[in-house]
């Protein structure tokens, strides 16, 4: 494949980075796949093994960076809001449908964890996506929450969460957290994967709020008639398997389920060959 550094504008003018890929054999315009990562997860941690297959099957591909992290702008670095990385994707699938190389028509959209979630909304709102390949996605940002911290830890996080606004309109500095602590799975994979990169192991305190109050599940039921297909771990503690297969009960045809054994991080090491595989047959069948 051929792999291209590209900036494009968000429509508020911010810079995002990202790679813009092509295959080597094949003539163009080609079916194209927008990859996006995690909760603070940058493009160089395991998304170009997945473009690997993806090009190799016939696919363009644009991996990028959510704003405020990695290579992408962004005016207060680690804040870490869904709707602002909502609002990205949509602008990825606008970058890439203006691509000369792209058939405008063959748009795929390919997201994990947090952007797994994101994935499923621009899916259900925005028809220029043909094709949606959820993994591990968050469902439920409140359940995900509550369900980390006890009944007591919660009203502690809602108390500092209202503490930093606060703070912030009062024009005080943003406070900033870790995204993951040492002996955390999030925190092992994160420390192997993003050594190297532009990755850092810090976000806003109202990153967590946000996430706090985001449901991306509620969209499920209408990203139909757009073909869905959703890849789950069967131990998912970060996202939550029975909330996800629940998520998944409520969408509609289009759609199929692929279970791997294992959990939330597994996609990007031990499962990555399976994930990528079932996900690149998917965009196969439907794209193509």
């Amino acid at each position: 494949m051929m792999r291209e550094n590209v900036e494009f504008n968000a429509l508020d003018g911010t810079e995002l980075s990202g790679f813009f890929y092509t295959p080597e054999t094949g003539r163009g315009p080609f079916p194209a796949i927008v990859l996006s990562h995690g909760f603070g997860a940058v493009k160089e941690m395991a998304l170009g093994l997945y473009v690997d297959i993806f090009c190799d099957a016939g696919f363009a591909c644009l991996a990028y960076d959510h704003r405020n992290t990695g290579s992408s702008g962004g005016p207060l670095r680690g804040e870490i809001n869904p709707w602002e990385q909502i609002s990205d994707m949509r602008d990825a699938i606008t970058y890439v449908g203006n691509r000369e190389e792209v058939n405008t028509d063959q748009i795929g959209l390919w997201g994990t964890s947090f952007a797994g979630g994101h994935s499923l909304v621009v899916a259900a709102t925005d028809r220029r996506v043909k094709c949606v390949v959820s993994v591990v996605p968050t469902i439920s940002g409140h359940q995900n929450t509550i369900r980390a911290l006890t009944t007591n830890g919660y009203a502690d996080f809602i108390r500092d969460a209202n503490e930093e606004r606060s703070a912030r309109q009062r024009g005080e500095e943003p406070r900033m957290i870790p995204i993951s602590s040492e002996g955390d799975e999030s925190y092992e994979w994160s420390k192997v994967a993003g050594a190297g990169t532009t990755y850092v192991n810090s976000c806003t305190l109202l990153s967590r709020s946000f996430r706090d109050s985001y449901e991306p599940g509620s969209y499920i039921a209408t990203v139909s008639p757009t073909p869905l297909l959703m890849v789950l771990g069967t131990h998912d503690t970060k996202c939550l398997t029975d909330l996800q297969l629940e998520a998944y009960s409520a969408a509609h045809e289009p759609k199929r389920l692929k279970m791997f054994p294992g959990g939330h991080y597994d996609p990007y090491t031990t499962e990555l060959e399976s994930v990528a595989s079932a996900s690149s047959d998917w965009f196969g069948m439907h794209l193509k």
